[in-house]
């Protein structure tokens, strides 16, 4: 009993490291977040009234957050289809058995190790419209050499700034889900392929009714933290929109960070980030529960 007990210590122990750094950096920042909330918490002013549950109420008749809202769930029904589509196409060309094929594969990866930052920068250089004698940037070159020239600035238009994010989403978060879509891909037995193949299935079919189905386990996963990514999606925005065009890139983390950071309204900002872990909470279990039905037809089929 003694040398159980003895057992169980020591395993608490391993544990220990991790739990301090879970309780430091996470359970007591979001404390001490869900305290302010309640309060009017100005960084600047040394009284700090209790409100309760008044800045949530706030929040309501704000329509500046509800535009932030809106932006936000439009961003995210946007940019989570498109940054999945475009990892899975890129899984499939990457695990085909071809020469060269590590060089592409880091080669995708790449984005997701670079400065937000830098990338971002990058970003406005290639869409950069053609101007007078300037050739403007990769984007309005490329195209003006093939007779299409680009003279409209695509960051001056609300939709055009709002599609250039989640592209740029898309980039940035390619190879992380390229590789989790590799391992899944290279779970899937190849003699299930072998047989498709034998009842006359041709390349498309293959992934349809193979690849896919068998997929749906880490494709549930991916869809889940790409959906999370996209709501805490923040240094592309405070870098390239700043929330324009006309407060239509204006997302919650970018409003948040405005709120606490340019208003110094602390309170505020908390109440807003618990609004934004309720919606990345309510859309993660939506997905939760659409892909295991999904699942669960595709199991009783």
């Amino acid at each position: 009993m003694s040398a159980r007990r003895d057992h169980n210590w020591r395993g608490y122990l391993f544990v220990a490291p991790a739990a301090v750094y879970l309780a430091i950096f996470t359970l007591l920042p979001i404390a001490a977040a869900a305290y302010m909330s309640l309060h009017r918490w100005h960084l600047l002013k040394p009284q700090r009234p209790f409100v309760g549950w008044g800045n949530f109420a706030t929040l309501l008749g704000d329509p500046f957050f509800r535009e932030a809202i809106v932006n936000t769930l439009v961003f995210v029904a946007i940019s989570v289809p498109l940054g999945v589509a475009s990892a899975l196409a890129v899984a499939l060309l990457v695990s085909r058995p071809l020469r060269g094929v590590g060089f592409f594969r880091t080669l995708f990866y790449t984005p997701s190790v670079c400065s937000q930052v830098a990338l971002s920068m990058l970003w406005i250089w290639i869409l950069m419209p053609a101007a007078g004698a300037h050739e403007g940037g990769l984007l309005a070159f490329l195209l003006g050499r093939l007779g299409f020239p680009v003279t409209r600035n695509v960051l001056a238009d609300p939709w055009g700034a709002m599609l250039a994010l989640a592209a740029l989403m898309a980039w940035i978060g390619v190879g992380p889900r390229m590789i989790i879509f590799v391992a899944g891909l290279q779970s899937i037995p190849h003699e299930l392929h072998e047989a498709a193949a034998l009842d006359g299935a041709g390349p498309w079919q293959k992934v349809r009714h193979v690849t896919l189905p068998l997929l749906l386990p880490t494709a549930l996963f991916v869809f889940v933290t790409t959906t999370i990514a996209a709501f805490q999606f923040f240094t592309p925005v405070y870098v390239i929109t700043r929330g324009g065009p006309r407060r239509s890139t204006d997302v919650l983390m970018y409003h948040i960070y405005r709120e606490a950071w340019q208003k110094f309204e602390a309170g505020m900002a908390s109440a807003q980030s618990f609004v934004l872990f309720a919606l990345i909470l309510i859309a993660a279990l939506l997905q939760l529960r659409l892909m295991r039905r999904g699942l669960h037809v595709g199991d009783v089929a």
